[in-house]
């Protein structure tokens, strides 16, 4: 299967992790991907795209709710929430740019991406986020 991360030794389902984020009330849509982790193998990080009036603080409950929903194992490292996930003109999360972009490595070929502004809007959010990290 080609959208599974394997967690220390469990192979999880993208979709599943997807559709569980996707269940919560707070949630328009979800793309999760895997990072390198030197202890699991790979880390869950999760792309989360928010209703409107939802509050921007809710990752950890998010986090929670996977783990609610999926099992500890599938509880995402990180939730990160962007105006917009990149996906393909058919509507196909590219889940390799979200790695790329949260790992900060070259993106390579985004000729089949759809919604181009998505990329700029999650480096901002990532950028903010390593701001407000060193700052505390």
């Amino acid at each position: 299967m080609d959208d599974t991360l394997n967690v220390s030794g469990h192979l999880l389902s993208t979709i599943e992790i997807e559709s569980a984020l996707v269940s919560h009330p707070d949630v328009v849509e979800a793309g999760v991907c895997p990072v390198a982790d030197p202890k699991t193998g790979h880390a869950v990080i999760a792309f989360v795209v928010l209703k409107t009036g939802a509050p921007a603080d809710c990752t950890a409950d998010l986090r929670n709710h996977v783990a609610r929903e999926i099992g500890p194992i599938a509880k995402p490292r990180d939730v990160v929430v962007v105006p917009d996930v990149p996906k393909t003109r058919s509507g196909k999360i590219m889940r390799r740019l979200l790695t790329q972009l949260f790992e900060g490595t070259g993106l390579g070929d985004t000729t089949s991406l759809q919604n181009e502004p998505a990329i700029a809007g999650i480096q901002e959010v990532l950028r903010l986020r390593a701001l407000a990290k060193e700052n505390s």
